[in-house]
């Protein structure tokens, strides 16, 4: 793995960025994430995408609870800060918080601190997730950086963790925290946030850097809320090729965006939509 502080990326390969210096985007002329390629479909756009690039958003305390457990959990990433205060409402509490976010730091109230150490110590606890984060056995924070050869585009992703070389197959896993950990739910919440994009997107890149023998990408999931529980899930194949297909669509808006620097809205002409089909439906039941 190639250590880089801040110098430009122009060629494909394995790095190790300080988690600002991916997310700000070290590849000359700019670069596309899967973060990026999803926001650019609906239900978003390419005006949203230009938006967010050019004005990031503040972190948020729901954002920094999920740094922090990466941290815990992975052994990589931000430094946690814990401010022993009650809330974040007097001045010196708020004063606090930004100097840490400041520097790069995750600010914990004394609970939020507690409640990730826990959940790193319930992870621990499985088996499975345990395994496949074990400290010997890779290293937390990749950035990944290749060409798309159609588009020429440069694509990046950040791995949670990449598995060393082994001659078995390479399993990558990656960390999320949810309301439920149970698969079912989490796959509703893999369909609205565009999981399924991210595990194809994330393999591909894998393959093309040739990291691996026949990669598989795997969630591992637990629950914000004590006990803190975890499961281990892994999209089908169905899932990975609408993912591929979303993809591929997004990676040539990118590329035609970048060209003509028109990054357009939801629609270009008047849009004629119907009720949804349950209004309609509770209606014709009214009428009946």
């Amino acid at each position: 793995m190639t250590t880089v502080e801040a110098e430009p990326i122009t060629e494909a390969g394995v790095y190790d960025l300080p988690e600002n210096a991916y997310h700000s985007d070290p590849v000359p002329g700019g670069s596309l994430s899967s973060t990026g390629a999803r926001k650019l479909l609906p239900p978003s756009c390419p005006a949203l995408f230009k938006f967010e690039k050019d004005n990031p958003p503040e972190s948020t305390r729901t954002f920094d609870m999920g740094k922090a457990a990466h941290e815990m959990v992975l052994g990589g990433g931000p430094e946690i800060v814990r401010c022993d205060f009650p809330d974040w409402r007097t001045n010196a509490a708020k004063a606090a918080a930004e100097e840490a976010r400041a520097r790069g730091a995750v600010p914990l109230l004394p609970e939020a601190y507690q409640q990730v150490q826990d959940m790193a110590v319930a992870l621990l606890r499985d088996p499975i997730a345990s395994a496949l984060f074990d400290p010997a056995s890779g290293t937390p924070e990749a950035s990944l950086f290749c060409r798309d050869e159609e588009s020429g585009v440069m694509l990046r992703c950040r791995l949670d963790w990449l598995p060393k070389p082994s001659g078995r197959r390479l399993i990558v896993a990656d960390y999320k925290t949810a309301r439920s950990a149970e698969p079912e739910q989490f796959v509703k919440s893999a369909a609205d946030h565009g999981y399924h994009q991210q595990a194809a997107w994330n393999l591909d890149l894998i393959s093309a850097l040739e990291l691996g023998e026949e990669p598989v990408f795997v969630f591992v999931v637990q629950e914000k809320t004590a006990p803190y529980l975890v499961s281990v899930v892994q999209l089908d194949a169905t899932a990975l090729r609408i993912g591929r297909h979303l993809n591929r669509r997004a990676i040539d808006v990118y590329a035609e965006c970048v060209r003509t620097d028109v990054w357009p809205g939801y629609a270009n002409d008047v849009a004629l939509v119907p009720l949804p089909a349950w209004y309609e439906r509770r209606y014709e039941q009214e009428i009946a």
